[in-house]
């Protein structure tokens, strides 16, 4: 999961330490505004599983994440691009070529799904597909991120072709949304838990309809 403590800062010394809520340093070794920075985006993951993006306020990550407004407004002019970084940094479909398609895809998706309920993907992921379907400026951000976590998937496919497991003239982004379409509808309308033991049985379905007919 993200990391739940709560970030605070202390002066010790004449100079600002970041601690947790123990009061214990976070990470000596790492500059300070880097640590800032992770906080920030940490607490924005949290309050976007808790509350929604639209209740998720600039002042709402600042008090979570123990920082002032400014640091945040330094480094994104809004929430909208904070939510767009912090969600880029999620764990997305791995590259995996194993040497045939269904290794690929069941590899790919069995490694994505034991990440999924692992980090903040479970509650972030439903709250920004709900929300962009009416806000076309987050739209328009998130639209190039989703493509570019599923390009692997894409990649995968284009090996099938060119290994003859697929047809040539297959269209990729359809056969691409076949694959991980049974997770979206799990995730997003019969709310059942997703688990890596599905992964076999639903690549195997996919197959079935994608492979050239004899």
């Amino acid at each position: 999961m993200i990391n739940n403590e709560t970030y605070s800062i202390v002066s010790a010394g004449g100079r600002d330490l970041p601690r947790n809520a123990a009061g214990a340093p976070l990470s000596a070794g790492r500059p300070r505004s880097e640590q800032a920075h992770q906080a920030i985006l940490d607490a924005t993951l949290e309050l976007l599983g808790e509350l929604g993006f639209s209740a998720l306020t600039v002042e709402g990550v600042a008090t979570r994440a123990g920082v002032g407004k400014a640091t945040i407004y330094r480094r994104w002019s809004s929430k909208l691009p904070l939510v767009i970084e912090a969600f880029s940094r999620l764990p997305a479909l791995a590259d995996t070529d194993t040497g045939s398609l269904k290794g690929d895809l069941e590899e790919m998706l069995r490694s994505y799904l034991q990440l999924f309920h692992q980090t903040a993907l479970a509650t972030v992921l439903p709250s920004l597909a709900g929300e962009r379907a009416h806000n076309p400026r987050l739209s328009e951000l998130l639209d190039p991120v989703i493509r570019g976590r599923r390009r692997p998937l894409v990649r995968a496919l284009e090996r099938g072709v060119a290994r003859g497991e697929l047809p040539a003239d297959l269209d990729l982004e359809l056969a691409a949304d076949l694959v991980v379409g049974p997770i979206a509808v799990r995730l997003f309308f019969t709310g059942r838990r997703l688990h890596p033991r599905t992964v076999g049985p639903m690549v195997d379905l996919a197959l079935r309809g994608l492979r050239p007919r004899p």
